[in-house]
């Protein structure tokens, strides 16, 4: 009977759980987030990295490089310089890269980040059911293209996802902000 008991217990608060993790925004916050999407000025500043995991990432983020709590399929951005900002129809970013190349790189590995800077194209923004946002649109630097996807939520937490024409694609996880007019 105690088991029985022990069970019911054990249902109801793994219930009232997933209830209570229900994410619900604020109408100020929704409406912050809001104008940033409306008004195209802001910047990404992401924590995380999240390449797509191959052998031979595998092989060498296990060898010691990586800082603690990082792996091959999650890397700590905090502390380094990385940024992608959306202002009008245009775009800049400094996004640090961990993957595999498929096909040329620059002699010296100069080209070792994501940087782009220039106009977007194809840009497209949705309104999500829980009040966040999905926008995605085509940027190029010198020598690549890259499709963008990103999903904002009212929390201003962010995730985007770069697919390359050479480059595997990764995903990064940061936070949103209103972009400083200088």
């Amino acid at each position: 009977m105690k088991t029985f008991y022990a069970l019911i217990l054990i249902t109801v608060s793994f219930l009232y759980s997933c209830k209570s993790s229900k994410n619900t925004a604020s109408e100020s916050e929704i409406n912050a987030l809001t104008q940033l999407v409306e008004n195209k000025h802001f910047s990404i500043e992401s924590t995380w990295a999240n390449p797509q995991v191959t052998n031979a990432m595998q092989q060498v983020l296990n060898s010691g490089l990586l800082q603690p709590g990082s792996n091959a399929s999650s890397i700590n951005l905090i502390g380094n310089s990385n940024y992608l900002k959306i202002s009008g129809d245009s775009i800049y970013s400094y996004l640090p890269y961990f993957g595999e190349r498929q096909m040329h790189v620059n002699y010296g590995g100069t080209d070792s980040a994501i940087q782009f800077e220039g106009l977007m194209s194809d840009y497209k923004v949705s309104k999500r059911k829980d009040a966040g946002y999905n926008i995605s649109f085509n940027a190029k630097s010198n020598s690549e293209s890259f499709n963008v996807y990103i999903t904002l939520w009212p929390n201003l937490k962010s995730s985007m996802s770069l697919n390359s024409s050479s480059r595997f694609s990764i995903s990064y996880t940061g936070q949103v902000k209103k972009l400083k007019i200088i």
